[in-house]
């Protein structure tokens, strides 16, 4: 008799503690808001899990380089044409001197003459070697490019057929190598300064000469890009 006693004395306990935890549960949940119980059920799903670690995102540097250039100098970039439809660029200090962008690229020889003391650009243009007489014009505009200027030359689709010896001589002054070995289609880029010295550890010039077998665009070679960073105090 004393243990059944015992027992009801037990559950009637058990009930009410239920009872009065249920009470307090209700009481709590109307108190705290539902977004704060969201948010701390969704922290406890999260203990455990192994953290996402995301690469940041790459900056882009000046001229679409890889790394960027150190202060103090300038960064430039000579993209030859690939093809007809993809056109010459020649980029400095992340200026677009010559693109389709500009409207200011055609077939033969682009060039570009910056001041080297600003950094800007002080005259583009084109000279068409496959139809015309524009050697001389290029010949001319070059020899008008002032001292203390940077000179950045690059091929779209043909810049050898009508380009004159004269021309090819005045290049190779200033400091071409490979300017007389320019063919039909060639890509080719350069850059060189006038009434000063580029440093001899920059990309200056390349070539790259079209070949049926290896082309990459039919009648056209791959295009071709120099790059680098000049001291703004080499003079």
């Amino acid at each position: 008799m004393g243990l059944k006693r015992h027992n009801l004395v037990r559950l009637a306990g058990l009930l009410l503690a239920s009872l009065t935890a249920w009470y307090l549960g209700c009481f709590a949940s109307a108190l705290v808001p539902k977004e704060a119980i969201t948010a701390s059920i969704a922290n406890l799903q999260d203990i455990g899990k192994k953290p996402v670690l995301r690469a940041p995102v790459p900056k882009r540097q000046k001229c679409d380089h890889w790394s960027p250039c150190s202060p103090g100098n300038y960064a430039y970039r000579i993209l030859s044409g690939g093809g007809k439809e993809k056109l010459a660029k020649i980029c400095f200090e992340d200026e677009l001197l010559v693109s389709e962008e500009k409207g200011n690229v055609g077939r033969g020889i682009n060039i570009a003459i910056v001041n080297y003391k600003t950094g800007k650009v002080t005259s583009a243009k084109f000279f068409d070697m496959w139809e015309g007489d524009h050697s001389g014009e290029m010949v001319t505009f070059i020899k008008n490019a002032p001292e203390g200027s940077l000179l950045l030359m690059v091929t779209h689709d043909d810049g050898s057929t009508r380009l004159k010896n004269d021309a090819k001589k005045l290049v190779e002054e200033l400091g071409s190598k490979e300017i007389w070995n320019m063919k039909f289609r060639s890509s080719w880029a350069f850059i060189a300064a006038k009434g000063f010295k580029l440093p001899d550890n920059i990309q200056k010039e390349k070539i790259n000469h079209s070949d049926k077998k290896n082309n990459r665009y039919g009648g056209w070679p791959a295009e071709i890009q120099i790059e680098g960073c000049i001291p703004r105090n080499l003079i």
